[in-house]
């Protein structure tokens, strides 16, 4: 028998909660944003480093990072005359992870119903 996991209370969500979620959602409805944080989970990188990787002019990633730092997905630092910027909660790549998961699942369930005609 499978120990049973403690059930957290459902919270009634308010429209305040909505808008937070909505707005958060917005901020991953970019591809250079999560281009972006493809390359930041792996590791932090300086802002020449992210340039380099994703061939952004330096106004994009300014601008990218940005939103992704105000929504609390990045965070960033100064050392010296560089910047760098790093994931600022690792919970954003399970999310990007479980949409990957979701399109692969409806891309097969796709395939299949195409197949089998």
């Amino acid at each position: 028998m499978r120990p049973r996991q403690a059930v957290r209370p459902r919270r009634e969500p308010s429209r305040a909660l909505y808008e937070a979620i909505a707005r958060h959602f917005r901020v991953l409805g970019e591809p250079a944003r999560l281009d972006l944080l493809h390359v930041l989970s792996e590791g932090s990188q300086s802002a020449s480093a992210l340039l380099a990787r994703t061939g952004m002019s330096q106004a994009g990633l300014s601008k990218h990072m940005s939103a992704l730092c105000a929504a609390g997905f990045a965070r960033r630092w100064r050392e010296g005359a560089y910047v760098h910027y790093a994931l600022a909660d690792d919970r954003v790549l399970a999310l990007c992870e479980l949409m990957c998961d979701r399109l692969e699942s409806a891309a097969a369930s796709s395939f299949e119903i195409v197949a089998a005609r």
